[in-house]
C-alpha cells in the first residue's frame, strides 16, 4: 500500500513551516550542545555531574563496541607481522648493532654522572607514581580531539594529570569521574604545552590545532631549533615534569615549525597516567632541611665560663713585668739560683 493510500493521505505539511522548526531545533541544539561543552571553568577541578555520569555510562559500552575493531586490528597486524618478518629481523638485528655501542657509553656515563651527583650532593628526583589505563573509546569531531580511559578518581587520577605510552607524551587529563577519566590529545585545539628544544635547550609552546602535527609557537632564540630536534617537556609552570619525550621538529608546507609525535607510531590502545601534581610533591621538607655538612663532626661551642676565664688569663700576661737578666745570674761563677716553682696552669690557660 502507498503512502498516498493510507490514512495520511490527506495529511499536508507546508514546506516553509518544516524548515522553520528544523532550524529553530538545530540551534537549539547547537546552544545545548555548546553550554555543555565548555571547558575553561573557573575551576579547574571541575567536570560538570552530567558530563561525568555520560562518560561512566559509556565507557563500558564503547568498550564492548570497539571490542571488534580491536581485534580486527590485532588479526592485520598479525598478518603483517608474518609476512614480513624476514625484513623486519634483518632491520632490527641492524638496528642492535648501531645501538650497542652507544649502550656501552650510556653505562659509563651514568657511573659518571653518579659519582659527580654523590660528591655535589645532588638531590635527585624521586619517580612519579603511574596509573595504567586502556583507552576504551575515541571521540572524533570538530571540536573535541579525546579518548576516554578506564582509570579515573578511585586510582588516585586528577585533573592535569598526563598520560604517556611507550612512544612519549599523549597528552593530558582534562576530566574525571569514579572510574573513567578524559584524556585531552596534544593535537586538539585546546592543547598548549610548554616544552623546550633539547639540543639548544630553547623553550616554545606546543600549540594543537586540530592536525596530526602540533605547531611549535614563540620560540625563543635565533636558529634555536633545526629539523630533526628532540622536544621535550621543559616543565615550566609546573604542571608537567620536565624531559618527557614529544617528538621531532619539522618543516611544515606552511613555513612554520611543527612537531612529528613519537606517541603516532603506533596505536594508542594503552597508555600510563603519571600521577603528577605539581614539583611541591617531588620535594619533601627533610630533604630541604638537610645541610651537606649535616654529617661532619662540629666541635661543641665552649661554655661562657671558659670565655671568661681565658680572657682574664689573657690580661694577666699582659700585665706581667718583664725582668732583665741579673749579672749573678749571667756571672759564669755565680751559683745557680734555684728556679722559682711555676703554677700550673688553669684549665682555661691550658684551653687557649
Amino acid at each position: 500500500m502507498a503512502f498516498r493510500d493510507g490514512p495520511f493521505e490527506s495529511l499536508k505539511v507546508p514546506l516553509a513551516w518544516t524548515a522553520a522548526v528544523v532550524v529553530v531545533v538545530a540551534i537549539i541544539a547547537s546552544i545545548l550542545m555548546i553550554v555543555a561543552d565548555r571547558r575553561h571553568e573557573a575551576a579547574g577541578d571541575s567536570y560538570g555531574t552530567a558530563r561525568a555520569g555520560f562518560d561512566a555510562g559509556a565507557g563500558p559500552v564503547n568498550g564492548v563496541l570497539a571490542w571488534p575493531v580491536r581485534w580486527a586490528g590485532a588479526a592485520t597486524d598479525y598478518v603483517k607481522g608474518y609476512f614480513f618478518a624476514v625484513s623486519e629481523n634483518r632491520r632490527l638485528r641492524a638496528q642492535v648493532a648501531e645501538l650497542e655501542p652507544w649502550r656501552d657509553q650510556a653505562i659509563a656515563l651514568k657511573n659518571v654522572n653518579a659519582r659527580y651527583e654523590a660528591m655535589l650532593g645532588l638531590r635527585t628526583e624521586p619517580p612519579v607514581a603511574m596509573a595504567t589505563a586502556r583507552s576504551i573509546s575515541e571521540s572524533r569531531g570538530p571540536f573535541v580531539n579525546a579518548r576516554l580511559l578506564d582509570a579515573g578518581a578511585s586510582r588516585g587520577v586528577r585533573v592535569g594529570n598526563p598520560a604517556i605510552n611507550e612512544d612519549g607524551l599523549v597528552g593530558r587529563v582534562i576530566g574525571v569521574s569514579g572510574g573513567v577519566s578524559r584524556m585531552l590529545l596534544l593535537t586538539d585545539v585546546s592543547s598548549r604545552i610548554p616544552v623546550l628544544v633539547d639540543r639548544t635547550d630553547a623553550r616554545a609552546m606546543l600549540s594543537g590545532d586540530g592536525s596530526g602535527n602540533p605547531r611549535l609557537e614563540f620560540v625563543r632564540g635565533d636558529d634555536a631549533v633545526q629539523a630533526g630536534d628532540r622536544i621535550l617537556t621543559s616543565g615550566d609552570g609546573g604542571g608537567l615534569p620536565r624531559g618527557l619525550p614529544i617528538g621531532v621538529a619539522a618543516k611544515g608546507i606552511d613555513g612554520s615549525w611543527r612537531v612529528k609525535l613519537f606517541s603516532d607510531r603506533g596505536a594508542i590502545d594503552y597508555v600510563r597516567i603519571l600521577l603528577f601534581q605539581d614539583f611541591g610533591q617531588l620535594v619533601s621538607s627533610e630533604s630541604l632541611n638537610a645541610s651537606p655538612l649535616a654529617g661532619l663532626p662540629t666541635a661543641p661551642a665552649p661554655s661562657a665560663e671558659a670565655v671568661v676565664a681565658i680572657g682574664d688569663a689573657a690580661a694577666r700576661r699582659a700585665r706581667a713585668p718583664v725582668t732583665a737578666p741579673t749579672r749573678a745570674a749571667a756571672s759564669p761563677t755565680a751559683p745557680a739560683a734555684p728556679a722559682a716553682a711555676t703554677p700550673d696552669p688553669s684549665p682555661a690557660e691550658r684551653a687557649e
